[in-house]
């Protein structure tokens, strides 16, 4: 049984190798272009922007607009907290080599 396993993965094998590489090219180019634009620190000119919409944040919290967004919004604005605090603990993940927490 194994001497047959190994003998159709050595005859299959390149073409296996090659259908694999031909499958995951477009996908790797295609993440390869938003990993680029959407991983790239702030430009200078994009910081300004940034603390505006934060400004505008918190005036929306203090004058009680949360209370007039849609459920879609919400829930959209709730998975985005979502993957700036898992980017988070990847970050601290890798920051400290491993999932146990620090040595307290």
């Amino acid at each position: 049984m194994a001497q047959k396993v190994v003998q159709a993965l050595s005859t299959r094998g390149p073409q296996l190798l090659s259908a694999a590489v031909a499958y995951s090219k477009p996908r790797l180019a295609t993440f390869w272009y938003y990993a680029k634009v959407e991983l790239a620190p702030p430009t200078p000119a994009e910081i300004p922007r940034a603390i505006d919409s934060m400004k505008a944040l918190i005036r929306g919290f203090q004058t009680g607009r949360l209370a007039q967004l849609t459920v879609r919004e919400a829930v959209r604005n709730g998975l985005v907290a979502t993957e700036v605090l898992m980017w988070f603990y990847i970050g601290e993940i890798i920051g400290k080599r491993g999932i146990i927490g620090y040595n307290v």
